[in-house]
């Protein structure tokens, strides 16, 4: 079934800075009209990327999470920089936090949060071929580089200090992609 988008009558803006929103006066095809809100996304995006040691092993990063207020393992995250491309992103973001760098990057795919409400997409990036690099990053710390295979996933998913979901959806979704195209 393919349903016609609402019409937007108008499109207001609220706030200022990270926390600017959009208000949406929408009409849907059955003629209901609402209000819609929508935190709109700051910059260019994001990537994630899922760094691969090996054919079995990816690399995993320990940081301190300020939502949650403690240490949790994830994949190597950050914003796409102005005139940047997500392969360019990730390569740079692997370097900071993960100290290395890939010969071989690969988009898979855009992720969304919560796409009810944001327009935030981060671009899920495979990366292969790694070789040591670091670059200074912004990070307070020295980021604990954690080695995991993929066959212990199931494993991972229930760790109390891996709860962030793009990260886990993007393991399932390079596992599932590695295996396809191997």
């Amino acid at each position: 079934m393919s349903q016609r988008l609402p019409v937007i009558h108008k499109i207001s803006e609220i706030g200022e800075g990270p926390f600017r929103r959009q208000q949406l006066d929408l009409e849907f095809s059955n003629g209901e009209r609402r209000l819609y809100e929508r935190q709109l996304s700051q910059g260019h995006g994001a990537v994630v990327v899922v760094p691969m040691l090996d054919a079995e092993t990816v690399l995993l990063v320990r940081e301190y999470a300020a939502g949650v207020h403690r240490y949790e393992l994830g994949l190597v995250k950050g914003r796409i920089d102005g005139g940047e491309t997500p392969e360019q992103a990730a390569d740079r973001e692997l370097k900071e936090e993960a100290g290395y760098g890939a010969r071989q990057v690969t988009v898979l795919r855009a992720m969304t949060l919560a796409p009810s409400y944001m327009s935030h997409q981060s671009w899920l990036v495979l990366a292969r071929d790694l070789y040591p690099q670091r670059l200074p990053g912004d990070e307070p710390e020295e980021l604990e580089v954690v080695p995991w295979k993929l066959s212990r996933l199931d494993e991972l998913m229930l760790r109390e200090d891996f709860s962030e979901g793009r990260s886990l959806a993007a393991l399932f979704i390079v596992r599932e992609w590695l295996e396809r195209n191997r």
